[in-house]
């Protein structure tokens, strides 16, 4: 705590690697974290490697959900503020001591930086003088340089500052810096979870849902909203277009032989997506694919969906098992919406003998002899008025 109510430090993580282009991903970063405090109170700080963040003690709860969703820090932690006197950071160090022994914390480290090489200690001195400090208070707390319960941090800067306990954060890239891409949305597992990574890459989500009602309920296209809110948390927002795609699911269902219609109506997303992606100013599409989980997602399905997309296709889960995506599925607070039973119109739509190595050839061929053009321009003409949204952040069309 200090006199203006609660301090956190944060640390920038890569950004510090970035060399010339260090100094616009930093503000891009001050820029996403003003928006996620709006209404806090709080304010912002900005020094060499480092960012503070001063909020009043009744929005530490708001802040600290902003902080651990904001992408392009390494990490943060509630911190003390004291003067640069030998006396003062012993004193601090031993009240953060204190703190954490009175939470039945029974080992220590005490780790130090010393950016300010005036500072009479070098950083091996401040760490033994504090942990002497600390024993002597409280001769139980023990030192374990190795595995202890709790590292007492000191940094020494413009100012002293104090900290125990430190949260991981998101890493990554400021979002926003990677320019616009445009996410293929369905109410499964997996596109979420490859929208929130391509966010922690800098990439601005857009993103896109093919509804197919009355084959797929409202409730379908409600959970794919709230699929989005939850991402827009993480990715200062996302800008969520629902595409009627009934007309373009059953024309291929009637046009095309039964085990085509996964594939072709993969590559009538794509081209769909395509053509929305470009309006928005998107550089790329970003999918949930990962390689041979299901039938559309063998390498030659893959390149068949491709062939249609006039932008690169970024597919972070690529590489990824079902258990790893779920991993990330729960952390980020998708998994139980994503489970729930409204299937989208990829389920709905598909056979019980899909192709599995569809030959490229074939497959474009037969795309075009359908005639897919026309339905798709009208579906996206038709889009809602309502639509794209902003969904719980700054993102705009």
């Amino acid at each position: 705590m200090n006199e203006r109510g609660t301090l956190y430090l944060l640390k920038p993580g890569e950004l510090a690697l970035k060399g010339g282009n260090r100094e616009s991903f930093m503000k891009a970063l001050i820029r996403n974290l003003a928006v996620m405090l709006r209404g806090t109170g709080a304010s912002i700080t900005r020094t060499d490697g480092r960012l503070y963040v001063n909020c009043p003690a009744e929005t530490e709860t708001a802040c600290e959900n902003a902080l651990s969703r904001l992408a392009g820090i390494t990490g943060w932690a509630k911190a003390r503020k004291s003067e640069k006197s030998i006396e003062a950071v012993m004193s601090a160090a031993v009240d953060e001591a204190r703190g954490a022994y009175e939470a039945k914390a029974r080992s220590f480290k005490v780790e130090a930086r010393r950016t300010d090489k005036s500072f009479p200690l070098n950083s091996h001195e401040i760490c033994c003088m504090a942990g002497d400090r600390i024993v002597s208070a409280f001769p139980s707390f023990a030192v374990d340089v190795h595995s202890p319960e709790v590292t007492i941090n000191i940094e020494i800067r413009e100012r002293a500052y104090i900290y125990g306990r430190e949260h991981k954060g998101l890493r990554g890239l400021p979002v926003g810096v990677s320019g616009r891409g445009m996410l293929l949305l369905s109410g499964g597992i997996d596109s979420p979870v490859a929208g929130y990574l391509a966010a922690l890459r800098g990439m601005r989500i857009f993103a896109v849902y093919f509804h197919a009602y009355p084959y797929t309920p409202d409730e379908a296209r409600q959970k794919v909203v709230r699929l989005a809110e939850i991402i827009g948390g993480y990715a200062m927002g996302v800008n969520l277009s629902v595409v009627s795609f009934t007309k373009v699911e059953q024309l291929i269902k009637d046009a095309a032989p039964p085990e085509w219609s996964t594939v072709l109506l993969r590559m009538a997303m794509m081209d769909c997506a395509s053509t929305l992606a470009a309006k928005k100013r998107c550089k790329c599409l970003i999918t949930g694919e990962s390689l041979g989980q299901v039938a559309s997602q063998t390498i030659e399905n893959i390149s068949c969906a491709e062939s249609r997309s006039r932008l690169p296709v970024l597919r972070p889960l690529i590489t990824f098992d079902k258990e790893s995506i779920i991993k990330y599925a729960v952390k980020i607070g998708t998994y139980k919406t994503s489970i729930l039973p409204y299937s989208d119109c990829c389920a709905i739509f598909s056979p019980p003998h899909p192709i599995i190595h569809a030959p490229l050839n074939e497959a474009a061929a037969l795309y075009g002899s359908i005639g897919l053009d026309a339905l798709i321009n009208e579906a996206l003409s038709e889009i809602p008025k309502f639509n794209p949204q902003s969904l719980n952040g700054e993102t705009k069309d």
